[in-house]
């Protein structure tokens, strides 16, 4: 499993280990090794010497983190250790569903939410040239996470999230969020026993292709790169308080424009 070449001593978080922000295209790359949304070459790894009270000091090759947040590392923490927590044995009263009843059902619920708060960061970036009231207010009209990753998605970029997944070779993933999110559903809806054992297991073992996936459609959407952000952020500046429906004519003449120049 992916979790067994951590150090030891680090925790699943450390997923977010080794990421920064590209001062070039503002995606997501690695500190070694060259951007790979713009190419960008990486800086030296060298330690430098600068002048500090007039005595030269060797100063360590140190770069800022790149998305990781602080409730990233509370969910995989609290993954990690649902994970590793020892299992009890089912009360008397669901001995009879034994076979299916997961006791680390908690594992789906806490990915999910742990998805649904990086969605949310990956439109805001998408938005970030909208002013912040806009974006808000759009966020908010599409507040669901499943409205989110197709409808809005489909009226930002013409596709849905999980066709960029599978456009950019993370179909796996694809088909794990969707299972994940209707069994998610339905046991918030009164099927306590329909996250499964085998459900919880694919969660696990697909979470760092989940995080690198991710780390993809970010890439693909939210840089620089993309001209549809900057297009986006003026026809929706243009008017002060749009309706929904100017909003949606606003969004896809921004599509059809990057569209036609590409």
């Amino acid at each position: 499993m992916w979790y067994d070449t951590i150090e030891t001593g680090k925790s699943w978080s450390t997923l977010w280990s080794g990421y920064t922000i590209c001062g070039e295209c503002q995606g997501i790359r690695m500190t070694r090794g060259t951007c790979s949304v713009c190419g960008d070459l990486p800086d030296s790894v060298e330690s430098r010497t600068m002048e500090i009270d007039g005595r030269n000091v060797a100063v360590c090759f140190a770069v800022p983190g790149a998305e990781g947040r602080y409730e990233d590392w509370v969910y995989l923490r609290l993954i990690e250790q649902e994970w590793k927590r020892p299992e009890h044995l089912p009360t008397p009263s669901l001995l009879d569903h034994r076979e299916r009843l997961s006791p680390r059902a908690s594992i789906a619920i806490l990915f999910w939410s742990y998805f649904e708060t990086r969605i949310e960061r990956l439109l805001r970036a998408c938005l970030c040239n909208v002013p912040p009231r806009l974006a808000d207010d759009t966020l908010q009209r599409y507040s669901g996470i499943g409205i989110r990753i197709d409808r809005l998605y489909r009226i930002l970029f013409e596709t849905t999230y999980w066709d960029d997944l599978r456009d950019l070779e993370h179909g796996a993933v694809a088909d794990l969020l969707r299972d994940v999110q209707q069994f998610r559903n339905e046991f918030a809806h009164g099927n306590p026993i329909s996250i499964t054992d085998d459900l919880v297991k694919a969660v696990v073992e697909k979470l760092k292709d989940e995080h690198e996936s991710w780390i993809a459609v970010f890439n693909r959407r939210a840089t620089r790169k993309n001209g549809l952000r900057d297009r986006i952020g003026q026809c929706l500046m243009a008017e002060r308080l749009p309706s929904t429906a100017s909003l949606i004519q606003n969004l896809c003449n921004a599509i059809m424009t990057q569209t036609q120049e590409d």
